[in-house]
């Protein structure tokens, strides 16, 4: 408790955000909450704890009175987990292709949940995608380096990246750039006067008259946004019509809106136009470089909607030689060392990931963190406004929070009683109730998570 505290405390510090709310926050538990030797219970809790707090501070900025938020540490990580059923069936979150891969002197991972990172990788390897099984992949990949699939995987935009310890991964100019950034950055790009909020009724959400922007798939920004929603904020899910999702986008759109809106298109590009201009908040996690190509990058946005708070998400920070790649957070567990240390302190050396994607889901926080952060700092200083958060510069933080002693022999604990249920336009929906409790306002998701293109590209009146 006392490490997550501190680590929230760090947080809450870089935010610029009053000392004083700290007085408002109740945290139980202590690591390990589930198997791993890594502090994942504390970077959950401290992350949600963070995101909550911040929420409502903004909402004091309104006008209300502060509120206790209280978090449990194993409540915090079981919704780390991501865990969810539709129908009564748990999907399966991997592809078949995913996973870890011996090579001639190491192994790699391969992300491929999406067809096209799974059809790369296979032809890449010089296999069918039509009729090629794991077994044809996994032996083709023993006659590569290591390095070299990963390089040459890069080059062509796909998803893979090798095995490496701390040690290699800190010698790594990438390793070197992310170790000389922040765990997050939140910077005024532009003067603008403060955007004026509507009232916040006594008994209304901190986020209430909130309106958020989504434009992200996996896993970080969605779990971004679903916090800003569960704190009363409008959350608009943004969706290419032609891009596949992933089955977890059913749990992720709870409480959002979701359109689809085509920006290859001037249609397309005028509709996000028209939503931006009455945005407070745009979440987005394009390629670097990728929505400004398309008149909407944060200065663009800053110009169009002073005022706005813009937040970025990538996956390896926006320095050094890797800025540019895809990546996912088993990926980045992979690059950065984490699933070579979970071996080494099992006492087998077999590489294993952490028990959840908390690179992803600790990221999604800081995400609501930032933008609360932010738009507090707007209404007093007015400006606009770009908050950057990276899986990678995560994963930094999350090693600087230490090792747990016999972390791995924790048992997985009954996730049931954490879980409640809802309609959905997915089909009947189970999923980790929110483990932020707000005093006076709880959170939550009124609306029901809907598909993709559910609702007009406007915003509620």
């Amino acid at each position: 408790m006392t490490l997550a505290r501190d680590a929230l405390q760090a947080i809450w510090r870089a935010g610029q955000l009053p000392a004083e709310a700290l007085q408002q926050l109740a945290l139980t538990g202590a690591d390990p909450v589930l198997p791993s030797s890594f502090a994942v219970g504390a970077a959950a809790q401290s992350s949600i704890a963070a995101a909550a707090l911040a929420a409502c501070e903004l909402g004091h900025a309104r006008g209300a009175p502060r509120q206790q938020v209280s978090v449990d540490m194993l409540h915090a990580a079981l919704e780390c987990t991501g865990w969810f059923s539709l129908d009564g069936q748990v999907p399966d979150p991997w592809d078949a292709f995913s996973g870890l891969y011996a090579c001639a002197d190491g192994a790699v991972r391969v992300h491929a949940n999406f067809a096209h990172h799974r059809d790369g990788a296979l032809r890449l390897l010089g296999l069918d995608p039509v009729n090629a099984t794991r077994s044809d992949a996994e032996a083709a990949l023993r006659s590569w380096r290591a390095l070299d699939f990963e390089d040459a995987a890069a080059q062509r935009g796909l998803a893979a990246t090798a095995l490496r310890s701390f040690a290699q991964w800190d010698a790594t100019p990438q390793g070197r750039a992310i170790a000389a950034q922040p765990l997050f950055s939140i910077e005024r790009i532009d003067d603008a006067p403060p955007l004026p909020l509507p009232p916040l009724a006594a008994d209304a959400c901190p986020l209430s008259g909130v309106r958020v922007l989504d434009l992200t798939r996996v896993l970080a920004g969605p779990v971004g946004g679903k916090a800003l929603a569960a704190y009363g904020a409008d959350v608009m899910l943004v969706n290419a019509p032609q891009l596949p999702n992933i089955a977890a986008i059913a749990d992720t759109s709870r409480g959002k809106l979701s359109s689809h809106i085509d920006l290859r298109s001037d249609l397309g590009r005028a509709a996000l136009a028209a939503l931006a201009g009455d945005a407070h908040v745009m979440v987005q996690g394009y390629r670097p470089g990728g929505l400004a190509a398309l008149g909407f990058g944060p200065a663009e946005l800053a110009r169009q909607r002073p005022g706005i708070v813009y937040v970025s998400l990538s996956a390896y920070g926006t320095q050094g030689p890797w800025a540019p790649r895809r990546g996912f957070d088993s990926l980045v567990q992979t690059a950065m060392g984490f699933n070579q240390a979970e071996g080494e302190a099992a006492g087998d050396g077999k590489p294993r990931a952490m028990p959840m994607q908390i690179l992803d889901e600790a990221s999604g926080y800081l995400i609501a963190f930032g933008a609360a952060a932010a738009l507090w700092r707007q209404q007093r200083e007015g400006g606009s406004w770009h908050v950057q958060v990276s899986l990678a510069q995560t994963g930094q933080w999350l090693r600087s929070l230490g090792r747990v002693a016999n972390g791995l022999a924790a048992a997985r604990p009954d996730i049931a009683p954490f879980t409640e249920a809802s309609d959905s336009g997915f089909g009947p929906l189970r999923a980790v109730r929110h483990s932020a409790q707000l005093a006076r306002t709880p959170a939550g998701w009124p609306r029901p998570s809907m598909p993709p293109g559910s609702h007009p590209p406007r915003w509620p009146a």
